[in-house]
């Protein structure tokens, strides 16, 4: 399958993965990106609804099968990654999956993937050349904080594989006493990739203690809502950061 990276020729103020070339400026771009993590459907639905409803492009990084990758598809502002989890193949002996397979099965479900970020980050220059030869084009599995104030573009590998870096990550929000605002946080200098999970975003969290806490009813929203903080948390930070984007129209 011959995959295009994109459609366009250069970047935008909001732009997916497959427009992050290292040719390109980066000045003043940034990029949603989503990691789904076997959300359910109706938490995973949630997240489209509020991303969809700013008309803002995304990068979804996707782990299994589920009817909501149609409705992902159809958005021409939205493109599909893969997130495959290796977590397993370093946990100990594993007789029914590879790394090949853990892949494949992805890339059977999003042919149309140019894009891969791990579970957990998993990266090595092994998984890179398999990357390479499954013709994925970027590896988004390298995150520098915000609070290092290094300015971020990508840069490409000895294969050919393009490193798109995130500086920003949800659940890292969750862990530093006091974020930065999304308004000075977009105007740093350079490539500004945030990593949201549709789980996260639906729990509003603002700790990992909060997270935890709700595990045993992850897929049931029902049950969830009932866990989502009050005050400022992701789902906040996401909504402020997509805002921007509909007044910068």
């Amino acid at each position: 399958m011959n995959k295009q990276i994109s459609k366009h020729n250069n970047v935008t103020r909001w732009s997916t993965i497959s427009r992050c070339l290292p040719q390109f400026h980066f000045e003043d771009v940034s990029s949603l990106t989503f990691d789904i993590d076997w959300a359910c459907d109706e938490i995973l639905a949630d997240c489209i609804n509020l991303v969809e409803s700013y008309n803002i492009p995304a990068t979804w990084f996707v782990t299994h099968d589920t009817p909501l990758l149609s409705r992902l598809r159809d958005n021409n502002n939205f493109e599909l990654g893969i997130h495959p989890n290796f977590n397993n193949l370093l946990n100990g002996p594993c007789n029914t999956q590879s790394i090949d397979k853990i892949i494949d099965d992805l890339l059977n479900l999003v042919p149309e993937a140019v894009s891969v970020r791990s579970h957990s980050m998993v990266q090595s220059s092994r998984l890179q050349d398999v990357f390479s030869k499954k013709g994925l084009i970027f590896d988004c599995n390298h995150f520098i904080p915000e609070q290092s104030k290094i300015v971020l573009k990508p840069w490409s590998l000895w294969n050919g594989l393009i490193k798109v870096p995130h500086f920003w990550e949800d659940d890292v929000f969750c862990l530093y006493p006091k974020g930065t605002e999304p308004d000075l946080l977009l105007s740093r200098e350079g490539l500004k990739v945030f990593d949201f999970h549709p789980i996260h975003v639906f729990l509003n969290t603002e700790s990992i203690e909060r997270y935890e806490n709700s595990r045993n009813v992850h897929h049931d929203a029902s049950q969830l809502i009932d866990y989502r903080f009050p005050g400022h948390g992701v789902r906040n930070q996401l909504l402020n950061l997509i805002k921007t984007h509909d007044n910068d129209k």
